[in-house]
């Protein structure tokens, strides 16, 4: 598996290699020395955007299981907008799932941040500030973001959340840090619905079904239309195909809070 530690050992090998030629057998191109860092930049690149690989540290990402069970995630929230649409949908249908929120977006919604733990959802830690600039932070200062989300929910339900989702799904060296400081446990996804891009509810909903396995992970959003109108025929389809919806901890076997 390639990891960040194994790309580090590979660049090393790979240098010390190419000046051992160079200056015992083969004199080597100057350009050569600095094409060899360049699969290395890539694996970089690739690792942080691929929340899945597990690069710089391991992300929950599925249930490994063959029996038909899904969970359901939405991050961005609590907004006034479609939260309490969304909560509404999943109460009549009587299912569970788990909103990874946003801890600047609690403050004068507590309510419905009190409304999405009654009624027998996850919170996780989807960042204090989402900030545009997250992944460019000291280990530290994500330490303290996600510290801060913490308190703002415990301050509101009682509860510490364990369960985190990296802003934009970015993970990097500092991150990794963080989260191993706090003792978080990184959950990702393997359906990414793309519903903030999405241009209709038919559309979405292709998308969604194409991804549908057992033992998911779909990621929505509890901010946008589209995932409020598309969420009541996910779930009469989910249901007709004989998948059970689970709550993130219980599919995974992992507690949600500390």
């Amino acid at each position: 598996m390639l990891t960040h530690r194994t790309a580090n050992i590979g660049l090393f090998v790979l240098l010390a290699v190419a000046l051992l030629v160079h200056n015992l057998w083969l004199t080597l191109p100057w350009w050569l020395f600095l094409l060899l860092p360049v699969p290395y930049v890539a694996a970089l690149v690739w690792g942080a955007c691929n929340i899945a690989s597990g690069f710089y540290v391991p992300v929950v990402c599925a249930a490994d299981t063959q029996e038909k069970k899904i969970a359901i995630t939405f991050d961005d929230g609590p907004l006034e907008a479609y939260t309490p649409v969304i909560l509404d949908i999943l109460r009549q249908a009587q299912v569970t799932a788990a909103f990874f929120c946003i801890g600047d977006r609690i403050g004068g919604r507590e309510a419905l941040l009190r409304r999405i733990d009654a009624e027998g959802h996850v919170i996780g830690n989807h960042s204090f500030s989402h900030h545009f600039w997250f992944d460019m932070f000291g280990p530290a200062k994500m330490l303290a973001e996600l510290q801060q989300m913490d308190r703002a929910v415990e301050n509101v339900t009682g509860k510490r959340p364990r369960l985190f989702r990296p802003p934009y799904g970015v993970t990097n060296p500092n991150l990794a840090k963080a989260i191993r400081r706090g003792a978080y446990t990184p959950i990702g996804w393997n359906i990414r619905s793309l519903d903030t891009v999405a241009k209709d509810k038919a559309a979405l909903f292709s998308r969604i079904k194409e991804g549908i396995r057992p033992g998911a992970v779909l990621l929505m959003h509890d901010s946008m239309e589209v995932t409020a109108q598309v969420l009541p025929e996910l779930i009469q389809y989910l249901k007709k195909e004989g998948y059970t919806i689970e709550r993130i901890d219980k599919l995974l076997n992992i507690p949600a809070y500390a």
